[in-house]
């Protein structure tokens, strides 16, 4: 059995990898530390979709809430934004490994493994790199297996399920079909500029 830490990006995407772990024996901690999340509304609904999650499986998790620091985020990503994911995992990745070796763990891992959206090749990769030779391993796991059972689970234990990655990027992405035409806010512009009340 081993000591695991695993960096929970958020709740449903935590359900397989947790119980995965379990599965295998091992004694699973999570994470949370999430800056690329935005609003901060958001983040805290995240944080309390894993919360939620760690409940149902029976694990503790570290939240560090007083280091939620977008800015943090942003200076890292920052004319790097056609590569943001890479900066982003390299974010994320390095403070977990740092709090994995504090805490005398015996390995990390991530939830963003459960992800088929996820680019998987460059986590692993980052996360080998990370530890090195050192005494906390990476451990690769392809979590995706069980992409359909952290969905419907999540869904029967009413946990809040996110529609977009995180970051404003991808917030922009998911919603981008919403946007109104510009000629259809010009229009309403221009009737209220004309004195037309269109309430």
């Amino acid at each position: 059995m081993a000591r695991v830490l695993l960096h929970m990006c958020c709740g449903p995407c935590a359900i397989v990898p947790v119980r995965r772990l379990q599965e295998e024996g091992h004694e699973v901690t999570g994470f949370f530390w999430n800056p690329n999340i935005h609003p901060l509304r958001e983040y805290l609904r995240r944080r309390e979709a894993v919360l939620d999650v760690a409940r149902e499986l029976g694990i503790s998790v570290i939240c560090k809430d007083n280091e939620y620091d977008p800015k943090l985020w942003f200076r890292a990503v920052s004319f790097r934004e056609e590569n943001r994911c890479f900066h982003c995992y390299a974010l994320r990745l390095e403070r977990a490994m740092s709090i994995a070796r504090r805490g005398r763990f015996d390995a990390m891992t991530t939830s963003i493994l459960y992800s088929r959206k996820q680019r998987h090749e460059m986590v692993r990769q980052l996360g080998e790199d990370m530890a090195g030779g050192g005494s906390v391993r990476f451990w690769y796991r392809d979590f995706r297996e069980g992409w359909q059972e952290g969905i419907e689970t999540s869904k029967n234990w009413g946990v809040y399920r996110q529609q977009y990655c995180g970051c404003l990027y991808s917030e922009g992405e998911r919603y981008a079909s919403e946007l109104r035409e510009v000629s259809g806010c010009a229009a309403r512009s221009h009737g209220q500029e004309d004195g037309e009340d269109r309430g």
